[in-house]
């Protein structure tokens, strides 16, 4: 997937995200253009605001999103991710709280480097990280199913 399509499919994840706020009730509004940590703005009757980080994915043999190093320390309340996979017919929706994001990315991830690579060579360390839905090792505080908990979970946003 080219940047191009990388970016197109985020566009559409953020709008999809749109729309179905919208056909629940809730307020929300498109971030405006490099708002740092949150794609999506959602107001609520008592004038508290919530932000959303979008990830959208089509593709990948893991199932995961991309993420970075500092999604890692990013631990705020009032911020969610809202994780849509576009891959089956009916895209799904996972929205998560911070805090477990983080959680999850820097447990898979300090997992993942302890074990050895490809041949038995030690891995190096990058700001690339991968959230998966499932992970094929053990991850400390989190079942294989972690992620469902967190489908449509549209309350966690009120």
């Amino acid at each position: 997937m080219g940047a191009r399509d990388s970016v197109l499919t985020g566009s559409a994840g953020e709008h999809y995200v749109l729309y179905r706020l919208h056909r629940q009730g809730i307020l929300a509004a498109q971030s405006p253009s490099g708002a740092r940590d949150a794609d999506i703005l959602v107001f609520s009757s008592n004038a508290d605001v919530r932000r959303i980080q979008v990830k959208t994915r089509t593709q990948g043999a893991d199932g995961g999103w991309a993420m970075r190093q500092k999604h890692e320390s990013l631990v705020d309340p009032g911020l969610a991710y809202a994780l849509v996979d576009l891959e089956p017919a009916a895209p799904n929706v996972y929205i998560v709280p911070s805090a477990v994001i983080a959680a999850v990315i820097k447990a898979s991830h300090s997992t993942w480097l302890a074990a050895p690579g490809k041949g038995g060579r030690v891995r190096r360390d990058s700001d690339v990280r991968r959230l998966r839905p499932a992970y094929g090792w053990l991850v400390d505080g989190f079942p294989a199913g972690w992620l469902e908990t967190y489908r449509e979970r549209w309350d966690l946003l009120r």
